[in-house]
């Protein structure tokens, strides 16, 4: 597999890959990553034709489901490690 570029994004690193005939993108942020695999389509093989296919509309879509991994995360985070309300510090005189 090889980086054939990136596409600048000021929220996030989108990085394009090729291996034999096949292109990948994955989209990373702070704390997550998503990898679409867009096969051996002939538009998507070239840097240029992922770069129109990443549009504004699929952009807005990948950040919602950074959003979206976030906010199960700390959902899970919660059921599996709840904030004891119950902790009481000694008193200081």
């Amino acid at each position: 597999m090889r980086i054939i570029g990136h596409i600048e994004h000021p929220e996030m690193k989108i990085t394009v890959f090729k291996m034999d005939n096949r292109v990948s993108v994955k989209f990373e942020n702070a704390l997550y990553e998503q990898t679409y695999k867009l096969g051996t389509e002939e538009r998507l093989s070239t840097l240029e034709g992922v770069r129109q296919w990443a549009d504004a509309g699929l952009l807005a879509e990948v950040a919602a489901c950074f959003r979206n991994m976030h906010r199960a995360r700390m959902e899970a985070y919660g059921r599996t490690f709840p904030i004891d309300d119950t902790v009481v510090f000694e008193e200081i005189i």
